[in-house]
């Protein structure tokens, strides 16, 4: 049986296992209980009342966290010449298209998020079966697939995220680092739980928000309560 590191053992002693904490409480707790010595990722873990075989109650969608995610997203942008400039004055990252679609379709995913214009997207069904497992597929329910590709790269450049609800009705994503204050963690968390709650099918019945965690990285998850949701 392996032994607990005394660092995690002070963090597990700092969080009670049955109590239900406000996302104020939960965003503090995780910096005092975080372990690492890098800035870790502070996540949220949402359980949905969902069922996500059903194509209405397949939650997905994008937020704008207002303090940003605290990682810089890597982003390449699949396009025709006349919208080079403007992806990379964006400030994109990479920018092409039939030498990343070969580089991809080798096994390069050294990125955070594609944007695509419309008119080369069926150049990417080749390389679905690489992009889809990693969530890179363009998408333009979450603004990925545009031909206003400049606006496109600075919302990802400035903290939007795309989130999805995945086989067992969980929605897992990051709300910020463990360097951010509780309360940037805090209002990160709250944008991102109200985006997901106008998102209720109106198919779905019972409780929508079942339970929500936070956990940084490598620290023991903290309940929060579900009741924070308005």
């Amino acid at each position: 049986m392996s032994k607990i590191a005394k660092k995690r053992q002070k963090a597990n002693a700092l969080v009670e296992i049955t109590k239900l904490y406000n996302l104020e409480e939960a965003s503090s707790l995780v910096k005092q209980a975080n372990t690492t010595k890098f800035d870790a990722s502070v996540d949220l873990h949402i359980r949905l009342g969902v069922d996500p075989r059903k194509p209405d109650q397949a939650i997905r969608g994008t937020v704008t966290l207002p303090n940003g995610t605290g990682k810089t997203k890597r982003v390449l942008v699949l396009c025709t010449p006349e919208k080079e400039a403007e992806a990379k004055n964006a400030g994109a990252d990479y920018v092409g298209l039939d030498e990343y679609l070969q580089k991809i379709e080798a096994g390069w995913t050294d990125i955070d998020v594609i944007i695509a214009m419309p008119t080369v997207m069926a150049k990417l069904g080749k390389i679905g079966r690489i992009l889809g497992p990693r969530g890179l597929m363009p998408n333009p329910k979450t603004g990925t697939v545009t031909m206003d590709i400049g606006s496109a790269v600075s919302e990802v450049k400035g903290g939007k995220i795309a989130f999805r609800v995945d086989k067992f009705g969980i929605i897992h994503s990051s709300v910020g680092r463990v360097s951010f204050s509780a309360e940037k963690i805090k209002e990160n968390a709250e944008e991102l739980l109200n985006a997901i709650q106008k998102l209720k099918p109106s198919t779905s019945k019972g409780v929508y928000f079942k339970s929500i965690a936070m956990a940084s990285t490598m620290s023991p998850g903290i309940k929060v309560d579900p009741k924070v949701i308005h």
